[in-house]
C-alpha cells in the first residue's frame, strides 16, 4: 500500500466492513452474520491498532442499534442504545485473534480459515457463558452452564459457516483490490 493510496484504501476497507455490517439487516438464518469476519478482517487490514479495534466494534454496534430499533423494537421500551458487554467482549477477543494470526504476516487462506474457526469458538463460549452468568434462564451451577452451552449449539454451525464465507469474501475482495498491507499480499507457502 503506497502512502498516497493509504487513505483511499482505508476508506475502501472500512466500506467493505460497513457493507458486511449492513448485511445483518437482510433476512438470514439465525447467527449467519459477518460479525467474526468483520473482526478478523479489520484486525488484519486496518493499519492502526486503534482502528482495527474501533471500526469492527463500531460497525457491529451501529448495525445492532438499527436491528434493535427496527426488527426487535417490540422487545424494548423506546429507542434502545444498549449493547451486551459479553458480545462486545467476544468481538474484541475475535479482533485479538485476528491481530495475532492475521496481522503483519504473509497471507494464507489456511490461516484465515483457522482464525475464523477460532473466532467462532471464542464467540460461542463467551456469549453463551454471558447468557448463563447474566440471566435467570439457567441455574448458576455446572449443569446450568452446560445447559446454556447446549442451547447455543444449534447456532454454532451457522456462525462457523458465516465466519468462513464472509472472511473468504472480505479477504478475497481485499486481495483482488490490493487493499491488504504489502506483507499480506504474498501468499505463504
Amino acid at each position: 500500500m503506497s502512502v498516497s493510496s493509504a487513505p483511499k484504501n482505508i476508506l475502501l476497507i472500512i466500506g467493505l466492513m460497513l457493507v458486511a455490517a449492513a448485511s445483518r439487516l437482510l433476512p438470514h438464518p439465525p447467527n449467519f452474520v459477518p460479525v467474526g469476519a468483520m473482526a478478523l478482517f479489520g484486525a488484519a487490514a486496518l493499519p492502526k491498532r486503534w482502528m482495527a479495534i474501533l471500526v469492527p466494534v463500531l460497525a457491529f454496534y451501529l448495525s445492532d442499534v438499527v436491528l434493535n430499533n427496527t426488527l426487535y423494537a417490540a422487545y424494548f421500551e423506546g429507542f434502545y442504545w444498549g449493547f451486551s458487554y459479553w458480545t462486545l467482549g467476544a468481538i474484541v477477543l475475535m479482533i485479538v485473534i485476528g491481530m495475532g494470526l492475521l496481522r503483519h504476516v504473509a497471507f494464507s487462506w489456511l490461516r484465515v480459515g483457522g482464525a475464523a474457526i477460532s473466532a467462532t469458538l471464542v464467540f460461542f463460549l463467551v456469549t453463551n457463558f454471558g447468557v448463563w452468568a447474566g440471566s435467570i434462564m439457567y441455574p448458576k451451577t455446572v449443569t446450568g452452564l452446560l445447559a446454556a452451552f447446549t442451547a447455543g449449539l444449534p447456532f454454532l454451525l451457522n456462525s462457523l459457516l458465516a465466519n468462513l464465507l464472509f472472511s473468504g469474501l472480505l479477504f478475497g475482495v481485499a486481495r483482488g483490490l490490493n487493499l491488504l498491507p504489502q506483507q499480506q499480499l504474498v501468499t505463504a507457502v
